[in-house]
């Protein structure tokens, strides 16, 4: 089967581009895909990290894509849907996972051939942080699919709430493979400076309100010997964060690593830790499940949004009732004295094949047949 695939690729970097290069190289297996991806992504003032481009210390999968939208010039829209007409492709697979994104993508399915079928990945349709322009952008959008692709049961709640009629595949997100084997505990906090006999807890991933940080850091009051490691740039200044630790009793504890986290070290944070911990106050799902189940590794979550389909309490990791911070610090209280990373991994282990991303580019694939 011809497939075009429209998302974020190579030279872009992030859990999106790397979702797409995995469907891609499972596509390719059997089938013919063709990646496009951007121009321009966003236009350097709305992107609040470093950078949208991977560096040299990133390990990329360099995905063919050719780059032509640009989300901001209309033009570019009929141009990349002329592309995709071009390569003449049996499917169209697009990932969606911010409203920002409706016109340009609106604009390039509605000039896709009526015998291309329509399918986006949502990863989030109504965003954890509204804009005025949310609801005219999903209602450009959405009604240019013939179905739709969701990770998670809020994310397909929010879908149904839009549009009552669509037409879509539940299924979980794939387990992110590409960074590398498990090392040692002890060398991973080593190379972290973290005391390598300690209990280590990991907080991962792009810094953003919604994601809780503040609660987990007046939790660490609560917690007299575990370590805190934060991995991830953020969006937005850190200095609130900082002044919180820097007050804290827990500060000589606390690790920070406010950077963008390239593929190749990865492997160190996940390594180092025993928990892998979500303090979200809001959430769809979350791609850091994908990677903390790729190195064994449970999670405690907060019962928001679909975090509670992947994280299953008590089988492979603990759902805290409500984010708050003496919650989450119980949580973690008892994850370590009832011992329990030894099982969750074990379970973790049993659920990785039926969560790998052959399988997931089957069902879609299946899914397209039925439209």
């Amino acid at each position: 089967m011809k497939i075009a695939l429209l998302s974020a690729f190579y030279p872009y970097r992030g859990g999106i581009a790397q979702f797409g290069a995995q469907l891609f190289r499972a596509l390719e297996c059997e089938n013919d895909p063709k990646a496009f991806t951007f121009k321009r992504q966003y236009p350097n003032f709305l992107f609040p990290g470093e950078t949208q481009f991977v560096t040299e210390d990133d390990n990329a999968d360099e995905i063919p894509a050719e780059r032509i939208l640009d989300t901001i010039n209309p033009i570019s829209y009929a141009k990349t849907a002329k592309a995709i007409n071009q390569f003449e492709p049996d499917l169209l697979i697009s990932q969606y996972w911010m409203t920002f994104f409706g016109p340009a993508m609106a604009g390039v399915h509605k000039k896709i051939n009526p015998s291309t079928k329509r399918i986006t990945i949502l990863h989030n349709v109504i965003p954890h942080e509204k804009r005025f322009f949310d609801k005219p952008a999903n209602n450009w959008f959405l009604p240019k699919n013939e179905g739709f692709v969701v990770l998670s049961d809020a994310v397909r709640d929010d879908l149904l709430s839009l549009k009552p009629n669509a037409k879509y595949l539940r299924i979980d997100h794939p387990v992110y493979n590409q960074f590398g084997a498990k090392i040692e505990k002890n060398i991973a906090c080593k190379k972290l400076g973290i005391p390598s006999d300690s209990k280590v807890i990991l907080f991962f991933g792009f810094i953003r309100d919604y994601k809780g940080l503040d609660l987990l850091l007046e939790a660490m009051n609560d917690l007299d010997d575990v370590h805190l490691i934060i991995a991830g740039e953020s969006y937005g200044s850190f200095e609130k964060y900082q002044t919180v630790i820097d007050a804290s009793i827990a500060k000589p504890r606390i690790h920070v690593f406010n950077k963008y986290i390239s593929d190749a070290e990865v492997t160190n944070y996940f390594s180092a830790a025993d928990v892998c911990v979500l303090p979200y106050k809001g959430a769809t799902q979350s791609g850091i499940t994908a990677i903390a189940h790729n190195f064994d590794l449970p999670v405690i979550a907060t019962d928001v949004g679909g975090l509670k389909e992947k994280t299953k309490h008590n089988l492979n990791g603990l759902i805290v009732e409500r984010p708050e911070a003496k919650l989450i610090a119980e949580a973690i209280q008892a994850y370590f004295e009832k011992n329990l990373k030894s099982t969750f991994t074990e379970n973790i282990q049993k659920e990785k094949a039926e969560n790998s991303w052959e399988n997931f580019a089957a069902r879609i694939l299946e899914f397209a047949d039925q439209l």
